[in-house]
Protein backbone atom coordinates (compact mmCIF):
# COMPACT_ATOMS: atom_id res chain seq x y z
CA UNK A 1 0.00 0.00 0.00
CA UNK A 2 1.39 2.99 -0.75
CA UNK A 3 -0.28 6.37 1.01
CA UNK A 4 -3.63 6.47 1.49
CA UNK A 5 -4.69 4.30 -1.13
CA UNK A 6 -7.02 0.84 -0.15
CA UNK A 7 -6.07 -2.70 -1.78
CA UNK A 8 -9.49 -3.52 -2.96
CA UNK A 9 -9.15 -7.35 -1.49
CA UNK A 10 -9.08 -5.53 2.77
CA UNK A 11 -12.17 -4.10 1.83
CA UNK A 12 -15.00 -6.20 4.00
CA UNK A 13 -17.27 -8.06 2.58
CA UNK A 14 -20.36 -6.06 2.57
CA UNK A 15 -18.08 -3.42 0.84
CA UNK A 16 -18.22 -5.17 -2.73
CA UNK A 17 -21.21 -4.35 -4.87
CA UNK A 18 -21.54 -7.50 -6.77
CA UNK A 19 -22.09 -9.42 -3.48
CA UNK A 20 -25.71 -7.11 -2.87
CA UNK A 21 -26.51 -7.75 -6.76
CA UNK A 22 -26.00 -11.42 -5.71
CA UNK A 23 -27.70 -11.39 -2.40
CA UNK A 24 -30.36 -8.74 -3.46
CA UNK A 25 -31.81 -10.62 -6.23
CA UNK A 26 -31.81 -13.96 -3.98
CA UNK A 27 -33.55 -12.11 -0.84
CA UNK A 28 -36.17 -10.43 -3.26
CA UNK A 29 -37.03 -13.97 -4.50
CA UNK A 30 -37.43 -15.29 -1.15
CA UNK A 31 -39.82 -12.73 0.00
CA UNK A 32 -41.80 -12.61 -3.22
CA UNK A 33 -42.38 -16.20 -2.72
CA UNK A 34 -43.04 -16.02 1.05
CA UNK A 35 -45.96 -13.41 0.14
CA UNK A 36 -47.13 -15.76 -2.76
CA UNK A 37 -47.87 -18.48 -0.34
CA UNK A 38 -49.19 -16.27 2.17
CA UNK A 39 -51.93 -15.20 -0.10
CA UNK A 40 -52.07 -18.52 -1.63
CA UNK A 41 -52.96 -19.91 1.98
CA UNK A 42 -54.62 -17.29 3.25
CA UNK A 43 -56.92 -15.90 0.25
CA UNK A 44 -57.89 -20.04 -0.90
CA UNK A 45 -61.01 -19.54 -2.93
CA UNK A 46 -63.92 -22.36 -1.97
CA UNK A 47 -63.38 -25.38 -4.38
CA UNK A 48 -65.30 -25.75 -7.60
CA UNK A 49 -67.23 -29.24 -5.91
CA UNK A 50 -68.59 -26.89 -3.50
CA UNK A 51 -69.77 -24.04 -5.84
CA UNK A 52 -71.52 -26.66 -8.03
CA UNK A 53 -72.75 -28.90 -5.52
CA UNK A 54 -75.90 -27.25 -5.27
CA UNK A 55 -76.66 -27.23 -9.20
CA UNK A 56 -75.16 -30.34 -10.13
CA UNK A 57 -78.95 -32.40 -10.11
CA UNK A 58 -80.47 -29.83 -11.82
CA UNK A 59 -77.65 -30.24 -14.45
CA UNK A 60 -77.20 -33.55 -14.46
CA UNK A 61 -81.68 -34.10 -15.33
CA UNK A 62 -81.62 -34.71 -18.64
CA UNK A 63 -79.11 -37.21 -18.70
CA UNK A 64 -80.88 -39.06 -16.10
CA UNK A 65 -84.05 -38.98 -18.32
CA UNK A 66 -82.39 -40.00 -21.10
CA UNK A 67 -80.63 -42.66 -19.37
CA UNK A 68 -84.07 -44.03 -17.85
CA UNK A 69 -86.17 -43.50 -20.78
CA UNK A 70 -83.78 -46.18 -22.65
CA UNK A 71 -83.19 -48.54 -19.92
CA UNK A 72 -87.09 -48.62 -20.07
CA UNK A 73 -87.82 -49.00 -23.60
CA UNK A 74 -89.90 -45.52 -23.48
CA UNK A 75 -92.17 -46.52 -21.09
CA UNK A 76 -93.58 -43.60 -18.68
Amino acid sequence: MVGNEVNEDDRPWWRFGMMWLVVGGLLAVVIASTAMAVVAVRGGDTSVRELAAPTADAALAPAHQARNHAATGGRR
